[in-house]
């Protein structure tokens, strides 16, 4: 069963959230709160496995209480929910720790599949949406060159690892592509989060794409 936390400001979205959610025989939403300082207390009291977090809410925004769940020990996955998938908000709470985003007009089957993915610890962030992210991006320069200089630090095949994190690829995908086991490349996978610094798939793969490692049909 997948244990879910909604957290937004507005009753409405969270009971539209709950009743989809529930909908679904192996996710249960255990509890719902309207500011980022009471989300954070429903994760602590409820540990779930994953919380959907809007951004722009009164007191206590998304963002810091993104940053607030991250320093809980074993933090669950946060998802960020936005009306519009460019908001800066999101890259922030992206580099935060965020695994990804859902836009809030996502249809309610496509809704139900990406919490899944997101609470199996994979990566709720196309390529496209990185790409856009990337582009509208204030400090576009000065990110790019880190993210370069960061890249460098990594092996041939661990940058190829790394474009395949970028765009968007499960262990088993890019498994495939290698032609080496998925044990392998969960071992790659988890040296080159240590060396870019990186808390999850979602931040390498904004790296990824911000160093230009992403393959352009992607």
């Amino acid at each position: 069963m997948v244990r879910v936390v909604v957290v937004d400001d507005e009753p409405m979205v969270c009971g539209f959230l709950r009743t989809i959610l529930g909908s679904a025989d192996d996710i249960e939403v255990v509890a719902e709160a309207h500011d980022g300082a009471a989300g954070v207390e429903e994760v602590v009291r409820h540990r779930p496995d994953l919380v959907l977090m809007d951004l722009r809410m009164p007191g206590v925004d998304g963002l810091t209480a993104i940053e607030r769940i991250q320093e809980l020990p074993d933090p669950p996955a946060v998802v960020v929910l936005t009306t519009f998938d460019a908001d800066q908000y999101v890259m922030r709470a992206l580099r935060a720790g965020a695994a990804g985003f859902l836009v809030k007009s996502t249809p309610p089957e496509e809704l139900i599949g990406l919490v899944r993915v997101a609470a199996e610890g994979h990566t709720v962030l196309s390529a496209a949406a990185a790409r856009r992210l990337v582009a509208a991006s204030a400090d576009e320069s000065s990110a790019r060159d880190q993210a370069r200089e960061l890249v460098r630090t990594l092996t041939e095949r661990e940058a190829e690892v790394l474009a395949g994190l970028g765009e968007g690829l499960s262990n088993a995908q890019i498994a495939a592509r290698l032609h080496l086991s998925e044990a392998t490349i969960k071992g790659y996978v988890s040296r080159v989060l240590e060396k870019l610094r990186c808390r999850n798939r979602t931040q390498a793969g904004l790296v990824a794409h911000e160093a230009g490692v992403v393959r352009a049909e992607s």
